[in-house]
């Protein structure tokens, strides 16, 4: 217990020294890092505390899933926390909100059982791994039923994984009858899993996992919790975990927590780094060549960024499992598969010989790349092999993406005060960044950062301790800079990142670090006091052109500055977007002055208030002008002119008419005729038209309109509807007799 007793005012030895370990604690919330270590959510440190006051004498089955797969801890960490932050928000009772924090940490403890030619599998599953993986739910309740007390956290975690439609599960309820606790894990689990990285998957943007939420609701998911979900989302995530983490750390009572309990542990103490490991560290990260370490038994201990850049395999969703030549698809030098003994890393642990060959691997975008592959054993002073090193070096003779990228970014005009690029540098790097990444089909993010109070440092401590602070932000984002990156000075205390090869979520990753990082610098010109800043963060998306991209992120910054400032907001659902399948295309009757190209009946998952705030971003991001607002109904236009260097000299511009209908419907299922079936969804029907009906241009402006509309669709989350709802005739009659009636007129 922490405190004096109550007859001495004064604090005891060891109250003194809790209190400093508790102080320590809480002040890593807020200033850590980005864990090193794989599957830490905070950093090593604060999580075993945050799991040891939380499951109290039930932590030791944490730790053995820490030890068996540390990304699966992480996961049921990151999951605990988002769920307790938002029972917070949904003001549910402590007894209930308890219940759901433990099983919500617990919920993926089974994994233990799991085979390590399962679990450690370098790629997707097949099904009867994926059902063999379904067994450790039984194995997770098997393991709790023999220490847990509580019958309301066995009731979470037996429902975990059970589908709201009662489709899957074995106790048959389905509906507002599965325990609360355990929708709401399905939809935060999910929605985590989503957004981390993985091998065989990198991680989805916000939108794109918030979309497939939507797109499950009412068969996987509470669709009424899923839409709170989602409001929940819009506030400072981040900033609710940390809530929930120091009051774990402040006001958990010992007693009660070990109450649901009967098994006891003492916890080991932390690991510490020492200051060579950082070194060594920070130079295999900045290597342009990728760098594997593999142990003795084969699995993977280290993969570095260059690895990352050269594989398109995070490092997060690799380190820990069994090294294979399959994951990276090795070839020889006839193109022929290796196999698993004829693997470099396999002869230099088997012979503790070194090697170097020429083979080829499957890089990003599944392209065959060619590779020196250097393979060094690792033997100790006793001559005991403890593993091996493989060093990747591209060498393809075409110029890759990175090399590319950078070279722009080396040519660049530099901000005299900062030295890094200025805006009129990056108004023409971008447009090349952007056919670039697009040619390659590749990702690409942008951040536009903004200092936090700027003026008032200023008007308080002068210029020049302004400009201080300027050039120490421009500092820190070149330092976060990889390979082909692009910062430049958009203009007084806004920058601008340009990230290569890097999505949505990798992005707001590393928008999260220079954050946190920035926060934590004293600032000599302000008296050592420290500054902060807001980011926006955008990907690509199809559609875009380098004007939409900067004008997504500025929305993003400014959501962040309405929020309360020192945050990151990301927009938009990223490259994977849609194709433009399914087209439905109307040509006029003849009418001249107004052309229709193109008809189509689109479903977007979200309800129409979500879908109405996307419609308002692509608005302001296209500059469109709102002709006539009705309900359910917008009619927009938008000058799209061909800007930078694929436009000819004599080009006009071309003014599209969206004509766009809304209703938000119920998606039926099963063939249900019920009004009340299925979650709801927005359906909306697309007419585009032009102001220029000469035959000349009519292939030329109906691709400038597939491009919009791909741009369209893409804002809206939106797909092909196979179920158009029906249009009346006297509607269908008003929509093609109203052009030609108000000529006639």
């Amino acid at each position: 217990m922490l405190g004096a007793s109550s007859g001495n005012l004064l604090p005891t030895p060891d109250a003194e020294l809790q209190l400093e370990q508790l102080h320590g604690l809480l002040s890593a919330l807020g200033t850590s890092e980005t864990a090193k270590r794989a599957g830490a959510v905070i950093s090593p440190v604060v999580d075993q505390r945050l799991v040891q006051v939380r499951l109290g004498l039930a932590s030791s089955l944490f730790a053995a899933l820490q030890f068996r797969n540390a990304a699966k801890a992480g996961h049921c960490l990151r999951v605990a926390l988002t769920c307790s932050a938002w029972s917070l928000r949904m003001g549910l009772p402590d007894d209930q909100r308890e219940a759901i924090e433990l099983a919500a940490l617990l919920h993926d403890v089974g994994v233990i059982g799991a085979p390590d030619a399962i679990l450690l599998k370098p790629g997707s599953f097949d099904a009867e791994e994926s059902a063999l993986m379904g067994q450790t739910r039984q194995m997770t309740v098997e393991i709790l039923r023999r220490c847990c007390n509580s019958a309301a956290v066995m009731d979470i975690v037996e429902h975990v994984g059970h589908w709201y439609d009662g489709s899957t599960g074995q106790s048959g309820r389905k509906g507002k009858d599965v325990p609360l606790g355990a929708r709401m894990i399905n939809i935060v689990e999910a929605f985590d899993a989503m957004t981390t990285d993985h091998i065989h998957r990198p991680a989805m943007s916000q939108e794109r996992a918030i979309k497939e939420l939507f797109e499950c609701a009412g068969s996987q998911f509470d669709p009424d919790l899923v839409r709170q979900f989602v409001e929940f989302c819009d506030t400072d995530l981040g900033a609710a975990e940390r809530e929930v983490a120091a009051r774990w750390l402040h006001s958990l009572d010992p007693e009660l927590v070990n109450s649901y309990w009967q098994l006891n542990c003492v916890p080991s103490a932390p690991r510490l780094q020492h200051a060579d490991d950082q070194f060594h560290r920070r130079l295999l990260q900045g290597m342009y060549d990728g760098v594997v370490f593999v142990d003795a038994n084969g699995r993977i201990a280290f993969w570095n960024r260059g690895a990352e850049r050269l594989t398109g395999i995070p490092a997060a969703s690799v380190e820990q499992r069994q090294w294979n030549p399959e994951l990276l698809q090795m070839a020889d030098e006839r193109g022929q598969p290796l196999a698993a003994q004829d693997c470099p890393l396999a002869t230099a642990i088997r012979s503790g010989v070194q090697s170097l060959r020429r083979l080829s691997i499957s890089g990003r975008s599944g392209r065959t790349v060619a590779v020196d592959a250097h393979t060094m054993p690792v033997i100790d002073g006793n001559g005991a092999t403890l593993g091996a090193i493989l060093l990747l070096h591209d060498a393809s003779s075409e110029i890759s993406l990175e090399q590319r990228c950078q070279s722009l970014y080396e040519k660049a005009t530099k901000d005299p005060l900062t030295q890094v690029a200025n805006r009129a540098e990056l108004e023409r790097v971008h447009e090349m960044f952007i056919s670039a990444h697009q040619q390659q089909q590749a990702p690409c993010s942008l951040m536009l950062c903004d200092l936090d109070h700027f003026k008032q440092i200023n008007d308080t401590f002068g210029h020049q301790a302004g400009d201080e602070v300027i050039k120490s932000l421009a500092a820190l984002l070149k330092s976060a800079c990889g390979p082909g990156d692009l910062v430049a000075r958009y203009g007084g205390e806004e920058f601008v990142l340009l990230c290569a090869d890097c999505d949505n979520a990798t992005a707001a990753r590393r928008a999260e670090q220079i954050r946190k990082s920035l926060a934590q610098i004293p600032q000599p010109a302000l008296d050592g006091r420290c500054v902060t800043v807001s980011i926006g963060v955008t990907e690509i998306q199809p559609g875009d052109t380098a004007e939409t991209m900067l004008r997504r992120a500025d929305r993003a910054l400014l959501a962040a500055k309405a929020k309360g400032r020192n945050r990151v907001v990301q927009l938009g659902t990223g490259s994977g977007g849609t194709q433009m399948e399914g087209r439905r295309s109307l040509w006029p009757f003849g009418a001249s002055g107004s052309l229709e190209l193109l008809t189509e009946y689109l479903v977007t998952p979200v309800p129409l208030k979500l879908a109405l705030e996307k419609l308002r971003g692509f608005i302001v991001d296209q500059q469109a002008r709102i002709i006539k607002t009705e309900p359910q109904r917008m009619v927009i236009e938008i000058d799209d002119r061909q800007s930078g260097r694929l436009r000819r000299f004599g080009d006009r511009p071309v003014c599209f008419t969206f004509d766009v209908q809304l209703v938000e419907r119920r998606h039926r299922t099963d063939g249900s005729r019920s009004l009340q079936a299925g979650p709801l969804c927005t359906k909306i029907r697309l007419t585009v038209t032009v102001n220029d009906s000469r035959e000349r241009r009519r292939e030329e402006m109906l691709t400038r309109a597939r491009r919009l509309v791909i741009s369209f669709r893409s804002y809206l989350m939106a797909s092909i509807d196979e179920q158009p709802w029906a249009e009346s005739m006297l509607t269908r009659a008003k929509r093609l007799l109203g052009p030609w009636l108000s000529r006639n007129s």
